[in-house]
């Protein structure tokens, strides 16, 4: 481990909290109405992961899933006033299911396997958000996931060893926050390539009119 690597995580968990803002912005705004019962899962399974990976033994990688865990709380209190919706079967599944990874922790005695469970959960619930991104990327805040990128690729570097335990987590984020962020600049992409092509033809049209 050298002596920058926990200064690098802490910059990266300071990121992960400034995803949030654009978020909680639109929120306060009244364009985003969060799901209560998504957000308070996200919570408690947030709190779980940090937890179990703590436990395996991160420590300046541990800043993102923690001040990562900060934000959503954030936002699932303000969902109690801004945001709408119960509970759907899939936000029972997920509960059942940090619930079954806390007793499988307790069971083996292994963080391991509670920090492997909670990912699973976390990527069935990010897919939704995936495929979203890439069939309706205009309901998803680029500057939110380009900020977590950043974050998440920083926090790559903080990892102190390469070991399944410590780098399971930030892997996982580092891909799941890429896999997003290039959907979204796809978007972006075909709509400039659109707009330069409809400029083309505008100039093109008032030659030819000339």
């Amino acid at each position: 481990m050298t002596h920058w690597q926990p200064t690098i995580g802490a910059i990266a968990g300071f990121l992960s909290i400034l995803c949030f803002v654009p978020y909680i912005v639109t929120i306060l705004q009244g364009k985003t109405k969060p799901n209560r019962a998504t957000w308070w899962i996200w919570v408690i399974l947030s709190a779980v992961i940090s937890a179990s990976y703590y436990s395996t033994g991160a420590t300046n990688t541990i800043w993102l899933p923690v001040c990562g865990g900060i934000g959503q709380l954030m936002i699932a209190i303000l969902s109690l006033k801004y945001g709408e919706g119960g509970w759907s079967r899939f936000d029972r599944l997920c509960l059942l299911g940090v619930g079954m990874s806390l007793l499988l922790w307790w069971q083996f005695n292994s963080p391991l396997i509670a920090l492997l469970s909670n990912i699973l959960i976390d990527f069935l619930g990010a897919l939704p958000t995936i495929k979203k991104s890439y069939y309706e990327p205009q309901t998803e805040n680029f500057l939110t996931w380009s900020l977590y990128l950043v974050a998440s690729t920083i926090n790559l570097f903080a990892i102190e060893s390469w070991s399944v335990a410590l780098w399971a987590f930030p892997l996982y984020i580092f891909l799941i926050n890429t896999t997003i962020v290039i959907f979204l600049l796809r978007n972006k992409l075909l709509i400039l390539r659109t707009a330069y092509w409809q400029r083309q033809l505008r100039k093109l049209s008032k030659i030819n009119f000339m």
